[in-house]
């Protein structure tokens, strides 16, 4: 037996010893790249530019010389010569970005830059000679690989000198520190010759026009080939803003085969060749362009500015090296006729969700002219989805969040991991004794607020996960979060609007002048919520209490343009465009609109984002007089909170949830545990989980929807079941008398099942530990009956045979459903049974224990089973 053990150990071992043995070619490089430092705000030192990996392999760092972009859209470009002489090729790829700071890097070759600066705006130009693209990355885009034994070729006689690193910085809202950005690319070049060399294909449209408001306009491009055959392995799309969708094909004997198919709004890295595309000589390669001039008033020509338009079809191909070619271009259209039989598919726009139309070109000065239309009919189809459904919001009773201690509860918002963010007041209170007449606070001897004023909690079960705030407020109001994870608050005492990151002590923006009112660009009178577009970046401020208008600033918080005046009390009814307190704002990018609750106005405003033109007004005799906030969720549900009643009026104060696109209501809720005093806040998730923080009952109650489901609760014999009935059967059950099966066998086939799908773990690994329990069951066996032949004698079989149910009956659980070793070793003379018993629970709530009748206070008789031959 211990052989076999043995034996099997080592032939593990050796598997083990195997299997680690086996690397990739390139594993010295990715020990490399799994050890290179990930820098954002330092570089490495010039003398680590260039790391030997061998023999013949280096790699070569290519980053950015710690700079601060000063202005959103901002490309930057730098030079690194190749530090040897003779030929190398460029075999792999690391990339050093952060998506906060930067959109997208290039990376090219070529054999002069267009400055000798440090670094320069590429505005100059990239290269004063030809230049080629080896390395694109985006945000949101999978990297450029290389296929195995492929290299760009560089240095030597044919070569590229130099490598030239374009970045594009969006928005440079994360430079407000100052930070240096070394963003770049680590390259692993080897002097190994490689069999094939990667190449460059660019097709482009130099000579369409997009005529204003035409729907569409197609560029087409076809070249001959007329060169040794080439492989092509990634591709990449490129217009401006007009562009819809851009499709490349080999056309062979009048059958177009795809190369690629992408929408140029999506993130323009490359991206990988589907299917194996090759390209003979006479092939020809054609690809088209769908633009659309809606929205401009005049006529689009192709250029490098950002109102002007691009056509380009990028695609990378090795070829044998002896054959080589790096660079290739098509300008023309040698076959306009044959795009009569163009596919479909290349007329199709592709859609492209709101989230990632940022992820493009970063021009926010194009978001004007931006077609969105498909947009809007997306989230037309999200809502009419969401809104088929029946539904109604209660109060979770069992979320203990509602018995928090907690000051004045003015904000809420979730972040991007779906956590609760509370913002409340701490032990200061807004009163009468608050503010003069002309809204200066007067309360500032009591000093800034000591406790955290900010709260992440579980949205389950409401426990806290982080706080921050101490000592930076006075009288909080409104909060929001934007896409990547920061705090925007605003403090009416302050008349200030702060930018947090949610591990920083100090804000990143403050925008106003503290504890000054005022009514120009530079102040705010008791701001109430900001919002953030997530597209664009820009900051929408309500402003306030003792003003009425909305502000736009830019993302690095200039200001832009505002909009609104107050409410005139003489006419009677409040005209759009109006405020009187505009109190909350909700941002609704899918349908590119900001929605206003007009708190004393008891209604909801909604804006067009880019302009600020009113676009509809919500108002329904149920807000009652005052309507505090607003918040908006994904496919088209509006959710809000009103005030009390006035006295003499009925409509009680509530939440509602509203049809987005036509204000309709669709149900209402109120609380059970406690009421709604003067509900302040109001925020929902996409599963339409609603939160309202009330700022004088200084609660925050958790409602989630009851949507198409059915709830009942049924407690008996110790079980309490759960069942929801949706478009599919869910049955939760929670057994609280009834322990779990501790069935040993069927451990053994749920251990078998989860170890089949785990597809990294060795085949060898897997039969020796299913062998070894087996081979120890054996041997216990063999024991067994060994011993029992001893004791007994030559009666020992007659007996082993007639008590055979009862010994395995206490080797297996209940059921006989597997082996107990509690049992089976406490019935051995000398055996201690402290310590263990606890331990083995298996069998011991049916079984009475022969040895000691204390064991179990319940009995559970059963006749003992017949007498078996053996």
């Amino acid at each position: 037996m211990a052989g076999l053990i043995n034996n099997l150990l080592i032939l593990f071992l050796v598997f083990q010893n195997i299997c680690l043995g086996f690397r990739s070619p390139l594993s010295v490089f990715k020990r490399y790249k799994d050890t290179t430092r990930s820098l954002s705000s330092e570089c490495l030192g010039s003398d680590q530019t260039v790391i030997s990996l061998g023999l013949s392999d280096f790699a070569l760092d290519i980053r950015m010389p710690g700079v601060t972009p000063k202005q959103s859209d901002t490309y930057l470009c730098m030079s690194v010569p190749l530090p040897v002489d003779d030929e190398a090729y460029v075999v792999d790829f690391k990339p050093h970005a952060s998506m906060d700071t930067v959109h997208h890097m290039l990376l090219f070759g070529c054999n002069e830059p267009s400055s000798t600066e440090n670094y320069w705006d590429c505005d100059e130009g990239t290269c004063k000679d030809k230049s080629n693209i080896l390395y694109a990355w985006a945000r949101n885009a999978p990297p450029t690989r290389l296929p195995k034994g492929v290299g760009f070729r560089v240095g030597g006689e044919t070569g590229g000198r130099f490598f030239v690193l374009q970045v594009h910085y969006g928005d440079i809202s994360a430079f407000r520190d100052k930070h240096k950005d070394c963003s770049g690319v680590t390259l692993h070049l080897t002097h190994q010759k490689q069999p094939l060399i990667a190449g460059m294909y660019l097709m482009m449209s130099v000579n369409t026009v997009i005529p204003p408001g035409e729907k569409v306009v197609d560029a087409d491009i076809a070249c001959h080939y007329k060169r040794f055959p080439m492989h092509l392995f990634a591709y990449r799309v490129h217009t401006h803003r007009l562009g819809k969708v851009v499709s490349g094909y080999r056309v062979r004997n009048g059958q177009w085969t795809l190369i690629g198919r992408q929408s140029p709004q999506l993130p323009q890295a490359f991206y990988p060749v589907e299917r194996p595309v090759d390209i003979s000589y006479d092939d020809i390669l054609a690809a088209r362009c769908v633009f659309s001039g809606e929205g401009r008033t005049t006529e689009t020509h192709i250029g490098g500015t950002a109102n002007d338009e691009m056509c380009n079809f990028y695609i990378m191909y090795y070829m044998e090296a002896k054959h080589a070619v790096s660079y290739m271009t098509c300008t023309q259209n040698a076959n306009p006729e044959m795009f009569r039989n163009i596919p479909q598919e290349a007329n199709i726009p592709i859609p492209v969700k709101s989230d990632m139309l940022k992820m493009t070109h970063g021009h926010h000065e194009e978001t004007k002219d931006t077609d969105k239309s498909s947009l809007l009919q997306q989230a037309k189809k999200e809502e009419e989805e969401i809104l088929g459904q029946d539904f109604h919001i209660e109060e979770a009773v069992e979320w203990p969040g509602l018995d928090l201690k907690l000051g004045q509860v003015s904000g809420l918002a979730l972040d991007p991991e779906h956590n609760l963010v509370i913002f409340h007041r701490g032990d200061h209170v807004w009163d009468e004794n608050s503010f003069d007449s002309k809204f200066v606070y007067q309360q500032r001897g009591l000093g800034p607020i000591e406790q955290n004023t900010i709260l992440v909690l579980n949205p389950s079960n409401a426990k806290l996960l982080h706080s921050m705030g101490k000592s930076l407020f006075y009288l909080p109001h409104g909060l929001s979060i934007d896409k990547n994870g920061n705090y925007w608050v605003t403090d009416v005492a302050l008349h200030q609007v702060f930018k947090l990151g949610a591990d920083d002590k100090e804000p990143l923006l403050i925008l106003g002048v503290a504890l000054q009112p005022g009514s120009d660009r530079n102040h705010f009178c008791q701001p109430t919520d900001v919002a953030v577009d997530p597209i664009t970046g820009s900051i929408y401020v309500s402003d306030g209490y003792c003003n009425s208008r909305i502000i736009q600033f830019s993302p690095n918080g200039l200001y832009v343009m505002q909009w609104g005046e107050g409410t005139e009390t003489s006419s009677g009814r409040a005209r759009p465009g109006q405020f009187h307190i505009p109190h909350s704002l909700a941002l609704i990018p899918d349908f590119n609109q900001l929605c206003v609750a007009d708190r004393e106005n008891g209604r909801i405003q909604c804006f067009r984002l880019e302009t600020g033109e009113f676009l509809r007004e919500i108002k329904h005799k149920s807000f009652g007089r005052e309507l505090f906030a607003v918040s908006y969720v994904p496919g088209g549900l509006l959710f809000a909170v009103n005030g009390m009643p006035y006295p003499g009026e009925t409509e009680p104060v509530q939440g509602f949830v509203m049809n987005f696109s036509t204000g309709e209501i669709i149900s209402t809720f109120i609380p059970l545990r406690k009421s709604f005093e003067m509900p302040h806040d109001v925020v929902a998730s996409e599963d339409k989980t609603v939160y309202v923080g009330d700022v004088l009952a200084r609660a925050v109650w958790k409602f989630v929807s009851t949507e198409k489901m059915e709830h009942r609760s049924v407690k008996k014999a110790g079980i309490e079941v759960q069942e929801i009935k949706e478009s599919e059967a869910i049955v939760e059950a929670r057994l609280k008398s009834k322990p779990e099966s501790t069935d040993p066998v069927k451990k053994q086939e749920k251990q078998h099942s989860v170890q089949q799908a785990s597809t990294g773990v060795p085949f060898v690994l897997i039969t020796t530990l299913l062998i070894i329990p087996v081979v120890v069951l054996l041997a216990i066996l063999v024991f067994i009956r060994w011993r029992k032949t001893t004791v007994y004698g030559a009666d020992g079989e007659h007996k082993l045979d007639s008590s055979s149910g009862r010994i395995l009956g206490r080797l297996r659980g209940k059921g006989g459903g597997g082996l107990n070793l509690g049992n089976f070793f406490a019935s051995h003379k000398g055996y201690s049974r402290k310590g263990f018993d606890r331990l083995s629970t298996e069998g011991s709530d049916q079984e009475k224990d022969e040895d000691d009748g204390t064991d179990s206070e319940e009995e559970c008789s059963a006749p003992p089973p017949a007498p078996s031959s053996s």
